[in-house]
């Protein structure tokens, strides 16, 4: 063998050997990731990525084609554990459940409940062109932060959300900043925000599994929780509505009943684009405990059936009762 031959086998050898080690390292560090089932990890500071949960965990149960939902995770409140799951790390539409980052943000940077942000005619430009869900607020009206909160949350309203972004970032391109911002600090890792209502955007994305991370760490502040689990709300009288507005939550306006076997949904976040299908976040108890549930891409639209409650019902019912037999 000449000494050019030689040589070209050394080289091929080494990089095969290369190849091997490297591929390894990856098989490696892909083991370490495996077998997370934890939203929190045991620290007392705030985590939002995955930590692993100690040798003894179980899996979290695999939801399939029982449910309508393109992507579904089921979580207990208190420990962050998993419970049970559908794709939930799979690229989603998050439609309205935008809100729910909206309305912590909102709340966090604005103390003063009680001050009045007057609603500028530029708050509802293209609002009613693009069909979004409105909570009944008018150009000019001034309105209390705590008020535009309620209807952000409850009727989803789109200029509510808009009076909010105005009063703390003076613009919703630089509110967005602080949703995207807020986004990483908490370990959404495939999270993107381009609007604060959920319109529709091909750059505006999430997953069930961020919103779950999401909705854990909201739930934590006790105003976000008020708004979130209530069922109606009256605003008082207003420079343009003299005796004020009713909101009514999009969700339990869909219930026939709240009730769970051994407990009951407490409030939630309802969504719907036509690319994102309906969605839906909840708070429920049972047995003393709570979960919450994040849901996405169910067919249907506002006026078929409400697969996503149906899908809600379905998991809460009978992914918890396994767990209990467990």
């Amino acid at each position: 063998m000449g000494r050019n031959a030689r040589k070209r086998c050394r080289a091929l050898l080494l990089a095969l050997i290369l190849i091997m080690i490297l591929g390894t390292g990856v098989f490696l560090l892909a083991g370490q990731g495996s077998g997370r089932s934890d939203l929190l990890g045991s620290g007392s500071h705030w985590s939002g990525v995955w930590e692993d949960s100690g040798s003894g965990t179980e899996a979290p149960a695999e939801l399939g084609g029982e449910i309508y939902s393109r992507h579904a995770i089921l979580v207990e409140l208190s420990s962050g554990r998993v419970i049970c799951e559908k794709a939930s790390s799979g690229r989603t539409y998050p439609a309205s459940l935008t809100k729910i980052m909206t309305a912590i943000v909102a709340i966090e940077e604005l103390p003063d409940l009680d001050r009045k942000i007057l609603l500028p005619e530029s708050a509802f430009a293209g609002l009613y062109e693009s069909d979004a869900s409105m909570a009944g607020f008018l150009p000019g009206e001034r309105v209390r932060v705590i008020d535009l909160l309620y209807g952000l949350m409850l009727p989803s309203g789109a200029e509510a959300a808009a009076g909010l972004a105005c009063a703390v970032s003076g613009s919703e391109e630089d509110f967005v900043e602080l949703m995207n911002g807020k986004a990483v600090s908490l370990g959404m890792k495939d999270t993107h925000y381009t609007n604060i209502s959920g319109i529709h955007d091909r750059e505006h994305y999430t997953t069930a599994r961020d919103v779950a991370i999401l909705l854990q760490y909201a739930l934590k502040n006790p105003i976000f929780r008020d708004i979130f689990t209530c069922e109606r709300y009256s605003t008082p009288g207003t420079n343009l509505h003299s005796e004020g507005l009713t909101f009514g939550s999009t969700l339990f306006q869909e219930l026939d009943s709240p009730r769970i076997r051994g407990g009951a949904i407490l409030g939630g976040k309802t969504g719907y684009t036509g690319q994102a299908g309906l969605c839906l976040a909840s708070l429920a108890e049972k047995d003393g405990r709570e979960y919450i549930l994040v849901t996405t891409g169910a067919p249907g639209d506002h006026k078929s059936e409400q697969y996503s409650i149906i899908d809600a019902f379905y998991i809460y019912n009978n992914c918890l009762d396994r767990d209990d037999e467990d």
